[in-house]
């Protein structure tokens, strides 16, 4: 008799939360994190072609979304709409989603949620496992390759490291080649340790490397170009299949050291320390009319510092208590070498947080309560053209910022403090015939992010004119919960209902057209506003017998904004997965399941369409940005069988088709949906060893 058990502990008690399964994990090993968590209710992803994808929770995405990676909040300069997580999906063991602003040890300005990232859980004995996963894919002509090994002691001594590689060439739509949307990104992970009851200490060391082409055809030439883009079924620019990244392109690398530890104090908790290093360099290169000069268009440096310490109650088994203390130092530098005026100026960033969180369990009942307090300061020095300054009224309010005239521009150093409260409440209650219902209720509060303050030119990777404002005040979210689950022998059921009220609600929307020496761009503005967010998640699980069983998923958000009485842009469309999958463990574990997925037509979006004037006719156009694309339905298959290679060591093979019927959609939150289609079909054929 063999019986195995997985411990996880849960970051929440009474707000809704998720853990991603292993097997989607590895399913998306190829992929990106957006890529494996759009499986689950309740989340999408923000995309910017094929390659470049953010996940979004509950419709709030961005600064708006902690990632977390082996206890590290992860800056990687996230403002970015096309800032994808510089995560390697392979060296993750865990993953867990919070939906909500109800994971207060996180930080609390996660308005739409909290994702977890947790390596392996490394065991105290005498061992030596690794894991090497191989996937391959026709859409792209390319692959993936992730290997690790780890060695562990009796003593609690232990080492390991992971690496991964990526590289693909040119993506296919179901009628053409996506040129220029070419992928090699590679990842490499090391930690060594100790872990004991009463003490443990880990040093580690991260390196990712991405470089993702951007679809040739969204950078046009004139507004006539942008018109005709927008109206044809087909990208401007279709080349032959290549490996070859050119610009437009971003080439992104993101550094993580850390080193931390604990002290476990006999019958009262454990005291843990964590300090860390991270540098994240960005480049973004835009086509440039002098083809000789291969500079970037953006050149970005961050470099963070952080120190947590908290102390966790242990002592009580119905009580869990958590305080702590989180200090971080930014240093953000453009580089003035790349000749083009900086989207996003000098800044130092400071910020302090200190939380207390709690939890009470009795009989059928969880009490769980938290509140925390955020400082935030951001010191920057950005030049200004005169005539914009005086444009958007800075000269009557902000002065005493000027600390240079040169004529035609600018130079002023604002200093920026903002202080955040936050705070979370629930109670959950367990019946004994499955039912437990939680109500949980959170406030968020958030500092607008630099990009929204200071943006004030071209975003290469964005391929828009993007303009802030300097009296942004913070977002303060307040959120209901509620979830109801029912679990059964062979069956289980939740949802969860949610309302979010979030006033000075910071948004960007296309507001014309600008012509620049580099091409034709949209403008987006940055504005203020009060916002109300509806939605409600389900799932649904039924097993029919030891073979078969069925699975649903339903999620809808209805996003609004109370001021100007309209729909929220880019709120996700209502979406159902459903999926049946066939198991017969006596036949090498086989595995089948046939996944269909439907997006509904997003019907409730604001007006943000302008006219553009054609120099060649001189007439005016207009330009239709708005509109969402029609509903689609995708099937997807996946299967696996499990061959002992030897006594310990197992081969997992798998085929997956994405796209079955390689159907034509577009969908509403990819960025690209004005110039191209989406994916088509994509057969992935994937080798799993472990040893």
């Amino acid at each position: 008799v063999v019986v195995e058990a997985h411990a996880h502990q849960a970051k929440t008690q009474t707000a809704s939360q998720t853990v991603v399964s292993h097997d989607i994990l590895e399913a998306n090993s190829a992929g990106s994190l957006a890529d494996a968590l759009r499986e689950l209710s309740g989340v999408t992803s923000l995309n910017t072609g094929n390659t470049v994808a953010k996940p979004v929770i509950g419709g709030l995405h961005s600064s708006r979304v902690t990632l977390i990676t082996d206890g590290t909040r992860l800056q990687d300069q996230e403002w970015g709409v096309e800032h994808a997580p510089n995560i390697d999906i392979n060296a993750a063991g865990e993953v867990t989603v919070i939906k909500g602003a109800s994971g207060l040890q996180y930080g609390g300005d996660a308005i739409g949620g909290t994702i977890v990232i947790e390596p392996e859980q490394i065991p105290v004995k005498d061992t030596v496992f690794g894991r090497t996963l191989i996937t391959g894919a026709t859409n792209g002509r390319g692959g993936s390759l992730s290997s690790s090994i780890t060695k562990s002691y009796n003593s609690g001594w232990y080492g390991g490291v992971q690496v991964s590689l990526k590289r693909f060439g040119d993506f296919d739509s179901p009628d053409y080649i996506l040129s220029n949307t070419a992928l090699a990104a590679q990842n490499i992970t090391a930690r060594v340790g100790i872990n004991r009851y009463s003490f443990g200490l880990e040093a580690s060391y991260s390196r990712f490397h991405k470089e993702a082409g951007i679809l040739r055809s969204s950078h046009l030439g004139g507004a006539e170009d942008l018109v005709v883009a927008i109206n044809s079924q087909q990208p401007f620019i279709v080349a032959p299949f290549t490996y070859d990244l050119n610009p437009p392109k971003q080439d992104v690398t993101h550094q993580l050291a850390k080193l931390s530890g604990y002290y476990r104090f006999e019958n009262l908790g454990k005291l843990s320390a964590q300090l860390d290093y991270q540098r994240n360099n960005r480049l973004e290169f835009d086509v440039r009319r002098d083809s000789d000069d291969t500079r970037p268009s953006i050149d970005l440096q961050l470099e963070t510092y952080s120190l947590n310490t908290e102390f966790e109650f242990e002592a009580d088994n119905s009580i869990t208590a958590k305080v702590g203390i989180q200090a971080r130092y930014q240093d953000h530098f453009p580089d003035p070498s790349t000749g083009v005026r900086r989207l996003i100026p000098d800044y130092t960033a400071e910020a302090l947080g200190v939380f207390a969180i709690g939890s009470k369990t009795w009989e059928d009942w969880t009490l769980e309560g938290g509140i925390r307090y955020d400082y935030n300061r951001i010191v920057a020095e950005k030049f200004y053209q005169t005539s914009l300054w005086e444009e958007r009224g800075y000269d009557q309010e902000f002065e005493d910022l000027i600390i240079a005239d040169f004529g035609n521009q600018l130079l002023v150093k604002p200093d920026l403090q903002y202080h955040n409260f936050s705070a979370t409440a629930g109670v959950a209650k367990s019946w004994d015939n499955g039912h437990r219902l939680s109500l949980n209720y959170a406030l968020a509060s958030r500092s607008p992010n630099v990009s929204e303050l200071f943006s004030d030119g071209l975003h290469q990777s964005a391929a828009r004119v993007e303009i802030g404002d300097l009296r942004f005040e913070q977002e303060q979210a307040n959120k209901l919960s509620l979830e109801w689950q029912l679990t059964k022998d062979k069956w289980s059921f939740i949802v969860a209902p949610y309302a979010s009220f979030i006033d000075n609600f910071i948004l960007i929307e296309p507001t014309g057209i600008r012509q620049t020496i580099r091409g034709n761009f949209q403008v987006w503005e940055y504005r203020q506003t009060m916002a109300r967010l509806l939605g409600v998640d389900l799932d649904a699980q039924f097993e029919f017998d030891t073979h078969w069983s069925i699975r649903n998923q339903f999620s809808l958000v209805k996003g609004k904004d109370i001021d100007r009485d309209n729909a929220l842009i880019n709120m996700p469309s209502a979406n159902t997965r459903n999926a049946i999958t066939y198991q017969l463990p006596k036949w090498h574990q086989l595995s089948v399941t046939l996944e269909s997925n439907y997006v509904f037509r997003q019907n409730e979006f604001p007006d943000n369409n302008f006219e553009v004037f054609l120099p060649q006719t001189e007439t005016t156009a207009l330009v239709d940005v708005s509109t969402p694309p029609d509903a689609y339905h995708l099937l997807n298959f996946r299967s696996s069988m499990v061959f002992a290679l030897s006594e310990k060591n197992l081969l997992t093979v798998g085929l997956m088709v994405n796209n079955l019927w390689n159907t034509r959609y577009r969908e509403y939150l990819n960025r690209q949906r004005y110039f191209a289609d989406d994916l088509g079909r994509n057969i992935l054929l994937q080798l799993k060893i472990n040893y």
